[in-house]
């Protein structure tokens, strides 16, 4: 299946397989986002949901299937407003802790 997308698109397998491995890596970090939130209590759960809602947004940002409904958003901007939104989350988190 690489090669049928590399070669309808004109895409080399690298660009393919990358984007398969940062998704990859993005599914083990919901993985071990959601095993962290099942044993936290309220505001450690609060700040894994957080994560996790931010996380699938990303994955769904840099799927290169979903460019059709991204408005053609760039990785790096991606994950800058990722790394954005996460800083922001924790901010809050850290301030309900009191």
């Amino acid at each position: 299946m690489t090669k049928r997308i590399s070669s309808s698109f004109g895409r080399p397998n690298k660009v393919v397989s990358l984007s398969q491995r940062n998704t990859q890596l993005i599914d083990a970090y919901l993985l071990y986002i959601m095993m962290t939130g099942a044993l936290h209590f309220f505001s450690g759960f609060i700040s894994c949901v957080g994560s996790f809602i931010l996380a699938v947004c990303l994955r769904v940002q840099i799927n290169p299937q979903n460019k059709v409904e991204s408005l053609s958003i760039s990785p790096e901007r991606a994950f800058a407003d990722f790394q954005f939104a996460h800083t922001v989350l924790h901010l809050v988190v850290i301030n309900f802790i009191g």
